[in-house]
């Protein structure tokens, strides 16, 4: 679905599942092919700490990407990569990227990602305190890995860990800011 409240295209919002007031808006939106945490908040200073690139929160996204990747290309991603934002050539900040040991415990994905009997998959982690659109996939594309499958595991202390897709975790006010912003 679309992390939004308005329809684009006739595909499904969030408006299709939650009765919300109309001032409810999402923190960091995903994209429509990925997955993951996703902030639900009326809060115009949560919103403001969480987007402002200033403050630099850490965003973790577990990626499946196309083919084994190299140590090499998660060395770049690393780095930080060129790539596209709003026409313009843009260097990534640093991060933090790994390649996982063994396939990160996921739900299974619905509808599933494409398969190809020949050609293998990695898992890698990585770890941002900027949210272009688009980035992850973009990043991966850049270093010769293209993005299969993302999930946005966490911000900051809050993460996905023990919630089910679709499923929602109602917090307190103090409790989100404890999670997003005692560091």
């Amino acid at each position: 679905m679309l992390c939004q409240f308005t329809s684009q295209d006739g595909r499904q919002t969030l408006k299709n599942f939650f009765d919300v007031p109309y001032d409810l808006y999402p923190v960091g939106r995903l994209d429509y092919d990925s997955e993951g945490l996703l902030i639900l908040s009326n809060d115009k200073k949560l919103n403001h700490a969480l987007l402002n690139p200033t403050f630099m929160h850490h965003r973790e996204y577990w990626v499946q990407v196309d083919g084994s990747i190299t140590e090499k290309a998660i060395q770049q991603l690393q780095r930080g990569v060129d790539i596209m934002v709003n026409g313009k050539l843009y260097r990534t900040k640093k991060c933090t990227a790994e390649l996982f040991t063994a396939e990160p415990e996921v739900y299974p994905r619905n509808p599933p990602i494409r398969f190809r009997k020949d050609i293998p998959t990695s898992w890698i982690k990585l770890t941002l305190t900027e949210g272009k659109n688009r980035q992850v996939r973009k990043m991966t594309a850049a270093v010769g890995f293209p993005t299969l499958r993302l999930i946005r595991n966490r911000i900051e202390d809050c993460t996905v860990q023990g919630i089910k897709p679709g499923q929602m975790k109602s917090l307190k006010q103090e409790q989100l800011y404890k999670l997003l912003f005692n560091k």
